[in-house]
């Protein structure tokens, strides 16, 4: 079978300039997309997985306090800019720049009294975001029919413009006929490039194969505007997500397979499949042809041994020509001796793989038996759910080879672990455990899974951990990741957030001149929320306060530092967790309007503690009344 993938499959600059963005936000505190940031459910999934939350209504982004909100690659009205800088949050457009020149042309345009016409599905979030920057109504075509029927005035100047992912044929159509009609019309091609080069490409492959598949999420227009284009050129057109979709039973007779994949598909889920059409039928044995009186391929025959070569077995098989096994044929192992594996005489099971090797003996392979068996095996796993191991033996573009005696595995790329595995060369070579979640022999398609070993380890640590710990409980566990706002700690089956108002009784300004990644910690465990762990450094034990009305009686003379201050005072660190307030007025006995008149952060001070309130952890302070009063200074003689 050969396989014809387009060139201009998967992201587009748009969306990987988006989606890129994303992932340069991922633990940068809380982030949030408006909408989602492409139509691709995998993606979208994964960040989801990350952290990563969608806002779908305006009402949710009102409530949002802090976070980042980052545009999706299809734009948004502009009222929604105006919500996110009104809330401060910090705003990140990733719209596409495609489209941003789509906003600019229909703001320009109908600011100057044209009528903005605009070519595409009047409910996409991109045509919607493109509405919106219209300073009057404009009118939005999906349909060749509601080009003909739309009647405008023939003294009105027209602007047409297209949704980016919009059928670069049925939008010239829809030109040709606003022509016809003779309207004074500025036409602007604003189809991406990348969508009219692709949907040229899949027009063109889907007129050389036998079938085509399209790949990308449910939800996106460019590629169901793709799989359209593909289906009118070829009848067996399939529309995927991903490579659990694709049943490789209707491509068993086909010669030639198209691939192409919509602009929010990622290129991991294209490789995938990709490298499973390659590993299923690139090695599959030669069909059987018809049999040669009891010899035929794919038989399995017994045959003794009565010479044994460098590079051949040769064999008895009771037939009117010889065996032959090669050394290819006989094992994996290339720096094997024949003569050491093999003794004259005795009797081997192979399978026949041709009738005629070319000299007239049949050609056998003792290899492909123990794949058979290995199969077998397979099966059995696969019915028990049991766990397999296997050696990595071929890194491939959307997965691993894996070799389990003498059967092939793929695992997909996507299955390899439970997180994005950018570079999959590190498994060569090594021994994986798996299990067995695809077996279908007849069309030559065993698929592993690796992912659901680790979420199954993973999830037991987890359940064990949750079975076992209570608030108020110490735990001990590994810093695995600091943030401005945090810690997190992994304690083996969950992460707990130290949170920064948590790591002392006094201020911290920066959790990383506390924390390294691999630090172990103590904490307390302070909250449970479902499988949210709040942690704290905050024993009780160690509260400042319980010996803070011995320390800061009323009367007591002490020396802090200036925390911060206010307009009405200073608040003036004691000890690390107990700040008391100078006010204003007691800072000087000469009247002031800022403390920061007199003092400033950082600035040691000697203080008297005028009031004392442990109820209330309040403790006020007078500098004021530790300076003498005049008359009570020695005159100088």
């Amino acid at each position: 079978m050969e396989v014809l993938l387009a060139k201009t499959a998967g992201f587009c600059f748009g969306v990987k300039r988006a989606v890129d963005t994303v992932y340069e936000y991922v633990g940068k505190g809380k982030v949030y997309t408006f909408g989602p940031i492409v139509h691709n459910e995998e993606v979208v999934k994964d960040l989801t997985n990350r952290g990563v939350q969608i806002i779908e209504r305006e009402e949710e982004l009102e409530a949002l306090d802090e976070g980042t909100v980052i545009i999706r690659a299809h734009g948004v009205e502009r009222r929604i800019y105006g919500h996110i800088q009104k809330k401060s949050l910090n705003l990140v457009d990733a719209t596409c720049p495609f489209v941003k020149k789509i906003h600019n042309i229909v703001d320009k345009d109908s600011e100057a009294g044209r009528q903005i016409v605009i070519v595409g599905d009047r409910e996409h979030p991109e045509v919607k975001g493109i509405y919106d920057r219209c300073h009057s109504t404009p009118i939005v075509l999906e349909t060749l029919e509601e080009a003909q029927n739309l009647e405008l005035s023939k003294d009105c100047t027209i602007s047409l413009v297209a949704q980016t992912t919009f059928n670069y044929k049925k939008f010239n159509s829809i030109v040709e006929i606003f022509q016809e009609k003779g309207y004074n019309i500025t036409v602007y091609n604003t189809i991406c490039n990348a969508t009219e080069e692709r949907q040229r490409e899949a027009a063109s492959i889907a007129g050389q194969v036998d079938a085509m598949i399209v790949i990308g999420g449910r939800n996106s227009s460019n590629t169901q505007k793709l799989y359209d284009i593909s289906k009118k050129e070829c009848e067996n057109t399939y529309y995927i997500q991903t490579l659990v979709d694709l049943d490789l039973a209707a491509f068993e007779s086909v010669g030639r397979v198209g691939i192409t994949a919509g602009a929010s598909t990622p290129n991991q889920i294209i490789k995938e499949v990709h490298g499973s059409m390659a590993e299923d039928f690139g090695t599959m044995f030669e069909a059987s042809l018809a049999e040669e009186n009891r010899i035929s391929n794919g038989k399995i025959v017994k045959g003794t041994v009565i010479d044994v070569k460098e590079d051949e077995i040769i064999l008895n098989i009771n037939y009117k020509a010889d065996g032959v096994i090669t050394k290819n044929e006989f094992s994996n192992d290339a720096n094997i001796s024949l003569k050491d594996k093999v003794q004259i005489g005795e009797e081997i099971e192979a399978k026949v793989i041709k009738t005629n090797d070319g000299d007239g003996q049949v050609l056998l392979s003792v290899k492909r038996v123990a794949a058979e068996k290995a199969n077998e095996k397979l099966e059995e796993a696969y019915n028990n759910e049991e766990v397999l191991k296997g050696v990595v033996t071929q890194v491939l573009d959307g997965g691993l080879s894996v070799t389990v005696d003498e059967a092939r595995v793929f695992i997909p790329a996507s299955l390899v672990s439970d997180t994005y595995e950018k570079d999959l060369n590190k498994y060569k070579d090594q021994e994986i455990e798996f299990k067995i979640t695809e077996f279908n022999p007849r069309k030559r398609r065993v698929i592993g899974n690796r992912k659901m070993l680790i979420e199954a380890q993973k999830k037991a640590a987890k359940d064990a951990l949750f079975a076992r710990i209570h608030v108020g409980d110490t735990v001990e566990g590994k810093v695995k990741n600091v943030t401005d706002f945090g810690a997190f700690i992994d304690l083996g089956g969950a992460d707990g957030l130290l949170h920064i108002s948590e790591m002392s009784w006094g201020r911290v300004e920066n959790p990383r001149k506390l924390f390294n990644v691999g630090d172990t910690v103590k904490a307390l465990i302070k909250d449970i929320q479902g499988e949210k762990i709040a942690l704290s450094l905050k024993f009780e034990e160690t509260n400042p306060w319980l010996t803070a009305a011995e320390k800061y009686s009323i009367g007591s003379v002490v020396t802090g530092r200036v925390a911060r201050m206010t307009d009405f005072g200073a608040f003036v660190e004691l000890e690390p967790g107990v700040d008391a307030l100078l006010h204003v007025s007691q800072i000087t006995k000469e009247h002031i309007d800022k403390p920061s008149s007199v003092l400033s952060i950082n600035q040691e001070v000697q203080v008297k503690v005028v009031d004392f309130k442990l109820d209330e952890r309040k403790i006020s302070l007078s500098m004021k009344v530790l300076i003498p009063d005049e008359d009570d200074v020695p005159a100088e003689e």
